[in-house]
């Protein structure tokens, strides 16, 4: 077993050309470890959806499935026998998310029921179990390297082995952190946004106009406005939507239009399309009230004192993050803007062009003067930037980017780890592989003790 990688689709459902859903029959049993069994159509749903969804398939990719469906089996029994266990509330989180995401992508969850010629419930179903084993593999895959710890001298071991021909090359990398401020319309530009909102009910309501229609003309919400404000909610989507909204959509019967509400993006009208239970889809027109320079002029005041009092040291840019930014994410990230793939390094190329302006003299430590820009929804912001660290650009350094090693020898140790663990413990199950498989090189140490059987 040269590499622990699982490789496994959840999606039982795969779309073919005409748009409608197939089922792959179950026609045999290919695979079995312990009481886990593996049907062919587990791998061969696995492949057509990797491709559905446009990935590279890995090669020799009915193999590369096959292991992962194995290590996986073999993690869930290992895990039933070590008394792991996911609840009950959390694999229907994981269902109710997943199928949010489907009517998302799909419209309605009408639309989506006739494609799948299943209900909702059908569907959550046939993904039940498949979620509560990835649960119990992952907890296990947990449990086996959770004492992993990677030593700077191990690391420095990992990153001599390396040819120096092949050590990656980094672009220049930023850590920047952000204090924001979002100016505050006035009264009177509020009071017109909420009377050309109403206007827009009574239009719909009279039966002069359709909401879907009005939706793609008036509404500001960038993302919805083509799909004439549809929105797929579920009533615990609180840390999702803006919870005035979601208590605003919750009170209305099908075929109803809210009185205008106000939300953290501005003001709404919603529509309520259909309901099951906690789950909805709505239709929304958002007007946000654009904010005059005397309103953007008061948050350049508002974060130039702040600056003031950082200079000052007088709180720290991170105390001030908590205290002022109007970023509600911005307690649990402390402002920090996180790269592409999760870390708190960004390249360049990554950053919105007003960032990059701003940052262009800046050097690390600095702190700007208060910015206006132009945010992802269309809306005027202010904001303080700190930038912390600027890398230029160089071949991987041990000192520099000893971070990102230390990462990656982690990884392999936990990886050899996961090898070694297997190689103990895949005499202690029953393992059956159809003959199918034999010209599998990845498994062949799974044939090994498949042949014992």
């Amino acid at each position: 077993m040269k590499k622990i990688v699982i490789i496994v689709s959840l999606f039982t459902i795969y779309f073919s050309a005409n748009a409608q859903v197939k089922r792959v029959v179950a026609d045999k049993i290919v695979g079995q470890v312990g009481d886990k069994i593996i049907l062919k159509s587990d791998i061969d749903n696995a492949v057509t959806d990797y491709k559905r969804q446009g990935q590279e398939l890995p090669p020799n990719a009915n193999c590369a499935f096959m292991q992962g469906q194995l290590i996986q089996k073999a993690l869930v029994l290992q895990a039933e026998k070590d008394s792991l266990s996911v609840t009950d509330d959390e694999i229907e989180a994981q269902l109710d998310n997943q199928i949010r995401a489907f009517i998302r992508e799909y419209g309605s969850k009408e639309i989506l029921e006739e494609i799948a010629n299943q209900t909702v419930y059908q569907i959550k179903e046939s993904f039940r179990q498949p979620f509560r084993e990835r649960a119990l593999a992952d907890q296990m895959r947990k449990k086996i390297v959770e004492s992993i710890k990677i030593t700077p001298t191990e690391a420095k071991i990992y990153w001599d082995k390396i040819p120096k021909d092949s050590l990656p090359f980094y672009e220049t990398e930023l850590e920047i952190s952000q204090i924001t401020s979002l100016p505050k319309s006035n009264k009177d530009v509020d009071e017109y946004v909420i009377k050309q909102l109403y206007d827009l009910k009574r239009q719909v309501e009279n039966g002069g106009k359709k909401f879907d229609q009005l939706a793609k003309i008036f509404s500001d919400d960038k993302g919805t406005e083509s799909q004439g404000g549809t929105l797929a909610i579920n009533r615990n989507d609180k840390g999702v939507i803006d919870a005035a909204f979601l208590s605003a959509a919750f009170r209305l019967k099908e075929g109803q239009i809210s009185p205008v509400i106000k939300s953290e993006f501005g003001y709404h009208i919603i529509y309520m399309v259909s309901r099951s239970g906690e789950d909805a889809v709505v239709r929304h027109i958002l007007k946000v009230p654009p904010v005059t320079e005397d309103e953007i002029k008061l948050s350049i005041d508002k974060l130039d004192s702040v600056r003031g009092r950082i200079l000052k040291h007088e709180l720290s840019f991170g105390e001030a993050v908590k205290k002022y930014s109007d970023d509600k994410n911005a307690s649990f990230n402390g402002g920090q803007q996180q790269g592409r793939d999760g870390s708190t390094y960004i390249t360049i190329d990554a950053l919105d062009k007003d960032m990059v302006k701003t940052i262009e003299n800046m050097k690390a430590g600095d702190i700007s003067t208060p910015q206006v820009y132009t945010d992802e929804r269309g809306r005027k912001m202010v904001r303080l930037v700190f930038l912390k660290t600027k890398t230029t650009p160089h071949r991987e350094d041990f000192k520099l980017d000893y971070n990102k090693i230390a990462q990656r020898a982690l990884e392999e140790k936990k990886q050899r780890h996961l090898e070694d663990w297997f190689n103990e413990h895949l005499s202690t199950y029953y393992i059956a592989i159809d003959k199918d498989f034999a010209g599998c090189s990845i498994l062949s140490n799974w044939f090994k003790y498949a042949s014992k059987n």
